[in-house]
């Protein structure tokens, strides 16, 4: 597990993974060569990612990047680090203005509030499983399971995530493994299980095979 999340860190475990799957599963075998060097990247610090997330809910990616940039504008802090104080001080009718619902505003300050109370046991988080940092990221307002799986892949880089509530995995399995029949969550579960311990990286691949272009969060 990398130690520094500075930008543009990748895991260490990744082409031991990429021989497991390769070794483990007959479609990770013909889908990892076709993406050469290409790996997954974390970036930025827990509570900007988090920000992020919760910015971006139910908006295409264009539009949330304006907002995210209107945001950053109004709360007076560099792009790639905000601070939750900063958040918890901005007036809500200016982070309206940025674009932001009332309810993302809410969410926002919520999220500020858990950081700035020590809620969330950031410091802690490399010793924690998974399921652990999954239970304090959905006690905050706005953050779903989804939410924080997509955290725990692309920030913390766990290496065993799957995430069957992602409707990419789901159709990336299903047009991988069933020939494009729909496929249920117990389903892909069970072709993850081939994965284990490394589902996270062939999800990533799977997502690769629906777009080739690495999702940044």
């Amino acid at each position: 597990m990398p130690k520094n999340q500075a930008a543009g860190v990748t895991p260490d475990y990744w082409d031991e993974a990429c021989r497991h799957l390769a070794k483990r599963d007959r479609v990770m075998k013909k889908l990892i060569p076709q993406f050469g060097e290409a790996r997954l990247q974390s970036r930025g610090d827990a509570f900007t990612t988090l920000a992020r997330s919760i910015v971006g809910q139910q908006i295409s990616v264009k539009a949330a990047q304006s907002v995210w940039e209107r945001f950053v504008g109004v709360i007076g802090g560099p792009s790639t680090r905000l601070s939750p104080v900063a958040v918890l001080n901005a007036e809500p009718g200016s982070l309206r203005g940025a674009g932001l619902s009332a309810r993302k505003t809410e969410y926002l300050g919520d999220l500020a509030r858990h950081f700035e109370a020590g809620t969330v046991h950031v410091r802690q988080w490399q010793q924690m499983d998974d399921e652990a940092i999954i239970d304090e990221l959905v006690a905050i307002r706005g953050i779903g399971r989804w939410t924080a799986e997509m955290f725990l892949i692309f920030h913390l880089m766990r290496p065993n995530v799957l995430p069957v509530d992602d409707l990419g995995l789901i159709k990336g399995i299903s047009v991988n493994y069933f020939s494009g029949e729909p496929v249920s969550r117990a389903e892909a579960r069970e072709v993850g299980e081939a994965w284990a311990p490394f589902r996270s990286v062939a999800t990533w691949y799977i997502w690769r095979s629906l777009d080739p272009l690495p999702v940044e969060y």
